[in-house]
């Protein structure tokens, strides 16, 4: 089993409640799979993970990407900013 630290940011962190979670994988593991195991644990989490952007180990990851072994996950969803003055 494959142990991986996961943590949440913004948005992310007030819809599990929690700041980190440690879960365990299959070796092998991709980054798609870990989303799929953290909405198994977190029901109606699907939206917005499905558009989080995923840094393993401090770099950004396609779902694609294997999880290496005891790697640390952060999921940051997306952020919008504020309106643009005209009168510059």
């Amino acid at each position: 089993m494959n142990h991986i630290k996961v943590l949440f940011f913004a948005t992310l962190r007030d819809k599990t409640g929690t700041k980190m979670i440690e879960i365990g994988l299959q070796p092998h593991a991709t980054v798609q799979d870990l989303k799929d195991a953290i909405i198994e644990r977190f029901p109606g989490i699907e939206e917005t993970i499905a558009h989080c952007l995923a840094s393993v180990n401090h770099e950004y990851s396609a779902d694609e990407a294997e999880i290496p072994v005891a790697a640390e996950v952060a999921f940051f969803p997306p952020v919008s900013g504020g309106s643009v003055s005209g009168n510059q």
